[in-house]
């Protein structure tokens, strides 16, 4: 059986290790918390690998995918609104009142 390591919410030993999903399944593994762990940091750093293959540099993942992520991100933060708690109870009222005419 293959569990994909990214819907673990967390493992615990007592005394089989059961794993528990962000479903709330549950799965009981021969294998422990431990080597668990260890073949998880293993998949993903072969999946990084594979992504990444020149490499990091400088702690920054190098390449087309990296500057768009990067670029996406900082529109998204100049683009979204900042919050303002009254104009958002005004608009609530505003709604409330509209919705019982």
């Amino acid at each position: 059986m293959v569990v994909n390591s990214d819907l673990i919410r967390y493992a615990e030993a007592s005394p089989d290790t059961v794993i528990t999903l962000v479903t709330g399944d549950k799965i009981v593994v021969t294998e422990s918390t431990r080597e668990l762990i260890e073949r998880v940091i293993a998949f993903r750093s072969r999946l990084l690998q594979t992504a990444f293959p020149e490499g990091m540099v400088g702690g920054n993942p190098t390449g087309p995918i990296a500057a768009t992520t990067a670029s996406a991100a900082q529109t998204t933060a100049a683009t979204r609104p900042q919050a303002n708690p009254q104009l958002d109870q005004a608009e609530s009222r505003r709604r409330r009142t509209r919705e019982t005419d």
